[in-house]
């Protein structure tokens, strides 16, 4: 099992409603992509000075079954749209 995870910090000046429109678009995405086995994503609600303001926890069966989530039509503008906004995004690929 490979665990996808992703975190990223908004720009400046980022809508709420831009992050939360990025969320529920993602959070549709486990009914169109046979691939994901598990998904979680949501906003952070903490808001201290560590914090970053977005986070998605996902598992797929194997590095294929990942490659073809990340190259999926319904995925691909999601992430663009959360690149857009992101100051920094990092990410954790591992294998359980």
């Amino acid at each position: 099992m490979i665990h996808h995870i992703v975190v990223a910090r908004f720009k400046e000046g980022t809508p709420q409603q831009e992050a939360a429109e990025i969320v529920a678009a993602l959070r549709v995405l486990p009914s169109r992509i046979p691939e994901i086995r598990h998904y979680q994503v949501g906003l952070d609600i903490l808001h201290s000075a560590r914090s970053y303001d977005f986070a998605l926890v996902s598992a797929f069966d194997d590095l294929a079954a990942l490659e073809r989530y990340r190259a999926h039509p319904d995925h691909v503008p999601v992430a663009q749209r959360l690149q857009a906004v992101s100051q920094n995004m990092i990410a954790v690929d591992f294998e359980l």
